[in-house]
């Protein structure tokens, strides 16, 4: 079978031209006085590269071909463990020689210390060979760097001049990057999913400052494993006003599932009460766990788990964002094949119109998404990376502020990213089955196991609507925290998208300034509706109520009905700005953006349509059966 990253040359692009190289070698070489470290960022992305042919290589030939006995063969309980299947075990023990969960830990640990973004791109190709054996990879290295970087966060990992001297979980991070154990995270709960304020799982500590976790969490991907990150209340709050209540009662920890006796036999602490029978990623195993006064560490201090599990969930969306790429790539490649080789009323089926159009746009949104993968990952490891060595830089309040920018633009980017990839890739994957007919239908040709495979991204790690939420909440508070830079910004677009000598930067500039004025319509009809329900209050309180007491799930309802939609508008828009800026410095990459926007003009238009002309109908609905609901 082809290389997996030989045989892709948009792949290809970024180690070559499109990524800022410098600056990610820059920030992953700390250490001045290691002997062992590239020579220079020209030697640095060379290993970087010799690594993804060598993976890319391995996936080819030792996970695609498997791929349907695993997903047929599933996990099944034996004796209180779930067992995968052989094939799925051998690939890890081969990966396991390979040393390749060392890659992104330091040196002074015994790693590679490669950037995250490398990891991220043998996840896309790990997933195109098979999702469910990428979605197991990425609890391997990806939990033993967390470890680091929470120690970091919590001031227990030391340097000196750069260098790593010791930190607080190194045995447990070389244990994983060995391949022999390996981790989870561990958040929801059976009657508390993204409503993260109803977690019910605590922890409580001894007089001898021991802690440990009681409670049940369900649908952990790759719970079977040793190491477990959960968040668990520790603060009870009678008071809704109280700090503790809600999301600030929350705390995060380390949880390892079980120890060995002096017979070496485990001896578990955590119970894998089941394992999920799901309707894809039918390889990796999916559990509930119950917690009976485990055995804890406690990471950060009492109050901060949600801010810790944002640093996970943050890293997890971007490797869901990676993974559905894999997806895509493989139902894109799947259709173009079996379209090239099946005749059909005198042709073969790629050589008929519609066929073509949808062939044409699953390379292009796989091209435009790539582009905002890299591009936002990367601006999170740069902002990270920044954040934590600030003590290490010569100047630290810069770095910090430097850092604080780049992950700013990195929690712009996310949830546009995660939510476009998410449901693309279930949209490719259907499109894969249709072009093979009938036989997409069935199991023997894999296109309909693309699609079960999809159909978990656009909910796990944060469900397509809590994406859409989260991008309209934060760009209509931008909004509301600047008017005035939103007014010059709209000006800019307009003019522009006018003025500019380049075709394609109008063309960019006109998607800006509709996704502008869309926002700009969405603040107005919220302060609109917020102005009419001042009439209830005397106007001594208007001012108060108006610019200060904000009710997000009633103030903000239109905004939110339409989030998904704007949520749309704006990933268009920013990928096409990514794509705009490639095209600048290589002009090579200038095809790239113009079939990105005829498909994401007509969009554009269509969630601007959209947007004003429907809803009203809706809502009045809603308010009408909740004031039903009240009267009774």
């Amino acid at each position: 079978m082809p290389n997996f990253f030989s045989d892709n040359a948009d792949l290809q692009f970024y180690f070559d031209e499109g990524l800022d190289w410098n600056a990610l070698v820059t920030a992953t070489e700390r250490n001045p006085d290691d002997e062992t470290a590239p020579a220079n960022t020209e030697e640095a992305v060379s290993i970087y590269r010799d690594i993804a042919e060598m993976f890319g290589q391995f996936v080819a030939d030792e996970v695609a071909p498997h791929s349907l006995k695993m997903d047929a063969a599933g996990v099944h309980m034996k004796d209180g463990e779930a067992l995968c299947a052989p094939e799925f075990e051998q690939i890890f023990e081969q990966l396991k020689g390979l040393d390749v969960h060392w890659m992104c830990i330091p040196r002074e640990l015994g790693g590679m210390n490669c950037p995250l973004l490398s990891y991220f791109i043998n996840a896309e190709m790990m997933a195109r060979a098979d999702v469910s054996v990428g979605t197991h990879y990425g609890f391997h290295g990806g939990m033993a760097l967390s470890m680091l970087i929470f120690s970091m966060r919590e001031g227990t990992t030391t340097f000196e001049n750069g260098k790593l001297l010791e930190t607080r979980f190194r045995k447990e991070i070389e244990e994983i990057a060995r391949g022999e154990a390996w981790g989870s995270m561990d958040i929801t709960e059976p009657d508390a999913g993204s409503d993260m304020a109803r977690l019910r799982a605590h922890a409580e500590q001894d007089e001898d400052g021991n802690w440990f976790v009681t409670g049940q969490k369900i649908f952990i991907t790759s719970g079977h494993g040793k190491y477990h990150f959960v968040i668990a209340r520790t603060e009870t709050a009678a008071d809704p006003d109280d700090p503790f209540a809600g999301l600030g009662g929350l705390s995060f920890f380390l949880v390892p599932a079980w120890h060995e006796d002096e017979d070496g036999k485990r001896v578990r602490t955590v119970t894998i009460d089941r394992a999920e029978e799901k309707l894809g990623h039918h390889a990796s195993p999916t559990v509930a766990l119950t917690y009976e006064r485990s055995p804890a560490k406690l990471i950060g201090k009492r109050g901060e788990g949600f801010r810790y599990m944002l640093t996970l969930m943050n890293n997890a969306r971007l490797g869901v964002a990676f993974e559905s790429l894999g997806v895509m790539e493989a139902a894109y490649r799947k259709a173009k094949a079996y379209a090239s080789e099946r005749p059909s009323m005198g042709k073969t089926v790629d050589k008929h119109e519609m066929i073509a159009d949808y062939l044409d746009m699953m390379r292009s949104d796989i091209e435009g998404i790539r582009a905002l993968s890299m591009y936002g990952a990367l601006k999170e490891e740069l902002g990270q990376k920044a954040e934590l060595f600030a003590d290490h830089n010569s100047d630290p309040d810069g770095e910090r502020k430097r850092g604080k920018r780049l992950r700013a633009e990195a929690r712009r980017i996310t949830p546009l990213l995660k939510y476009i990839a998410s449901e693309k890739s279930v949209e490719h994957a259907r499109l894969c089955v249709q072009i093979h007919g009938g036989n997409g239908y069935t199991v023997e040709y894999g296109a309909e196991k693309l699609l079960r495979d999809a159909m978990v991204f656009p909910i796990y790690e944060g469900t397509s609507q809590i994406q859409a939420l989260m991008a309209m909440k934060d760009t209509l508070g931008a909004i509301m925290k600047s008017p005035q830079r939103f007014v010059r910004d709209l000006a800019q677009a307009r003019w522009r998208s006018l003025s500019a000598r380049n075709p394609l930067e109008r063309r960019v500039a006109k998607l800006k300034w509709l996704s502008l004025e869309t926002q700009q319509f969405l603040i107005r009809k919220t302060a609109a509706n917020k102005m009419r329900s001042l009439g209830e209050l005397p106007m001594a309180k208007w001012s108060q109520a108006f610019f200060k007491d904000w009710d997000p799930k009633r103030d903000f309802a239109f905004a939110m009905l339409h989030a998904e939609r704007l949520t749309l508008l704006l990933a268009d828009v920013t990928i096409s700005e990514v794509l705009l800026e490639q095209a600048k410095k290589f002009p090579h990459r200038k095809p790239v953006l113009e079939r990105y926007l005829r498909r994401a003009e007509p969009r554009c238009r269509h969630m601007h349509d959209l947007i004003h002309n429907t809803g009203a109908e809706i809502l009045a609905g809603l308010e009408e059966s909740a004031a039903a609901e009240a009267a009774q």
